[in-house]
């Protein structure tokens, strides 16, 4: 960085000056790239013209873009791209034939820094890191003596995170060509499921899963391949990548397990079945779906042990844990958790109701399904199918003399009416509701067809939440922000703030963030409130009422959670900015 830094100096494209203002700044700021643009002392497209320059000239590598903070370095590597004639490819965007791949020795692809992802009838294509090695394109070239190779360019970051997935094949071989073994002998596909080998592999995926602290695992067909996805902080990630003709005996296993059969394929089912990984028990919920090229099939994985989740281990605020313990030990009400899938509304729930849990309280919770089962409960399975909705199991519930009630979703107005005249007969309702914000939340309410002085009665409080990824602490570091960013951001800043990122490693699976926290907030509604909702006053009069009583928005307590550390400005815009 430095060496780059003096070579920009000797090519008069900055001034000593302009180094000098940033280190005599207070406090001093440091001499990078992205301050210099920041500070308008160079503009960002000499930058990348010049950064470009020095990879064609074989002074750095595409290893060392890499290394260099608050550039994107891929319109610099799609510019080498077209000086050197060559392609750029998007590993992520792109299907790797795992036929060819293998045709490679693991060590090979490692030592020079490759993964072969296609072969037509001209030529083999070849994604390097640095195109200029001309060592490594001889020796690769001899590997297909009968076709020339066509050189592409990735971002090293992405081939070492493609290579690393793959070691975990090649690790499991042995296994894979025991199935194929297996298939051969039978011949027979639905037989296959016997296969010892299919089995140990199903252990590896739920082990490999569970250990990386994934909550769903997605089995799909594609073109090529069989592909395992997990959902880890919110986010896939592609853990493993078996040949086509593997998909066929996993899924029948997997419907087996499920209790599903085995020779539909043509429509969706959903199963579930319990298993014991690192002496834990889980229980997995399967849904099949048919696609054009076989099935999907997820896995949402259960952990018994997060339905003990207390609320004030789930990553609130000060301010939201305060106002939302408040709001649940009022005698009776309705509270509502909203935000979108995914976003822990179920979790919080469950941490409530441990919160509150008596017994000289009877509980009792409607949910589709039940998914984590409690002792002092009484848990009932919504199942349409035989005419038990939500609504229906609701009317039953009140002949049963509860004191409070936990609804998992409320999906329609005949499911929402009657929780309010339960909150307002003397039971404490909690449920979920699907809306952006805890103020949209009353909009909703009242769109749906419910009377505006039932609805000031009933509320007691809501909570809007999203989840965010926690900044890895084994690679956490400070730096610095985009300068649009900060711009946007700047109102809830203090003066002199330190943002924080992850650099990315072994421990995070080098995305820079390992873990999800909460980031909320909960709309109490108070007397002033309730009389403005049954005037039905608007979302900016609530607003404005709102943050006189100190209402603290989501987005803002997403913006405190970077300032201490926890995630980064980009993770709170992708996940909380309406």
């Amino acid at each position: 960085m430095v060496k780059l830094i003096e070579m920009m100096l000797q090519e008069n494209l900055i001034t000593k000056d302009a180094i000098s203002t940033l280190v005599k700044s207070r406090p001093p700021k440091k001499i990078s790239f992205a301050n210099l643009i920041n500070e308008k002392m160079i503009d960002l497209h000499s930058v990348e013209i010049f950064l470009a320059k020095k990879v064609r000239q074989g002074i750095i590598t595409l290893g060392h873009l890499e290394k260099i903070e608050g550039i994107n370095i891929v319109p610099i590597i799609e510019e080498i791209a077209k000086a050197l004639n060559v392609e750029y490819v998007d590993l992520d965007d792109i299907e790797i034939d795992m036929r060819l791949f293998s045709q490679v020795p693991y060590k090979q692809l490692l030592k020079y820094n490759i993964i072969p992802i296609e072969e037509n009838d001209l030529n083999v294509q070849i994604v390097f890191d640095d195109p200029l090695d001309m060592a490594a394109q001889d020796a690769i070239q001899r590997l297909f003596p009968k076709k020339p190779i066509r050189i592409s360019i990735a971002r090293p970051k992405q081939i070492q995170q493609h290579l690393q997935r793959l070691e975990i094949n090649e690790s499991i071989k042995g296994l894979v060509l025991d199935i194929r073994k297996d298939l051969n002998q039978e011949g027979v596909e639905e037989e296959s499921d016997e296969s010892p080998a299919v089995l140990k592999l199903i252990d590896i995926i739920l082990k490999s899963s569970i250990y990386a602290g994934a909550s769903d695992i997605h089995i799909e067909a594609t073109e090529k391949s069989c592909v395992i996805r997990e959902r880890i902080d919110g986010m896939l990630r592609q853990s493993f990548t078996f040949d086509k003709d593997i998909f066929s005996p996993l899924s029948s296993r997997m419907k087996l397990l499920s209790n599903l059969d085995i020779a539909e394929k043509r429509k969706p089912q959903d199963g579930r079945f319990s298993a014991t990984v690192a002496q834990k028990e889980f229980d997995f919920r399967v849904s099949t779906l048919p696609t054009i090229q076989g099935e999907s099939i997820v896995l949402r994985i259960l952990d018994k042990s997060k339905a003990m989740i207390k609320l004030e281990e789930a990553g609130m605020s000060k301010l939201s844990y305060d106002r939302f313990s408040e709001a649940i030990k009022v005698p009776y009400g309705i509270v509502l958790v909203t935000g979108p899938t995914g976003s822990g509304k179920t979790t919080t729930l469950y941490g409530a109701v441990n919160a509150i849990k008596d017994v000289k309280d009877k509980i009792i919770t409607v949910e589709d399904p039940v998914e984590y089962q409690m002792a002092g409960l009484q848990q009932v399975n919504v199942k349409e199918s035989v005419g038990l909705g939500f609504a229906d199991a609701l009317k039953s519930i009140l002949r049963q003399d509860p004191d409070k009630i936990m609804i998992g979703e409320i999906r329609n107005q005949e499911t929402l009416r009657i929780a309010i005249q339960a909150a307002l007969t003397g039971h404490l309702v909690l449920s979920t509701l699907h809306t952006n914000d805890a103020i949209s939340s009353i909009s909703r309410i009242l769109d749906m067809g419910i009377e505006e002085y039932l609805v000031s009665g009933a509320l007691v409080a809501i909570q809007a939440q999203r989840l965010v990824r926690k900044i890895c602490t084994h690679c956490k570091v400070t730096t610095t922000l985009d300068p649009l960013l900060l711009k946007d951001v700047q109102q809830y800043l203090p003066e002199n703030p330190t943002f924080y990122k992850g650099e990315g490693c072994k421990e995070c699976g080098h995305t820079g963030y390992s873990g999800r926290e909460m980031i909320s907030e909960v709309l109490t509604i108070s007397e002033t409130m309730a009389r403005m909702i049954a005037k039905v006053a608007s979302k900016e009069d609530l607003t404005k009422q709102a943050e006189l009583e100190g209402f603290v928005t989501m987005f803002q307590d997403g913006v405190n959670k970077a300032l201490e550390g926890k995630s980064t400005i980009e993770e709170i815009y992708r996940v909380a900015r309406l």
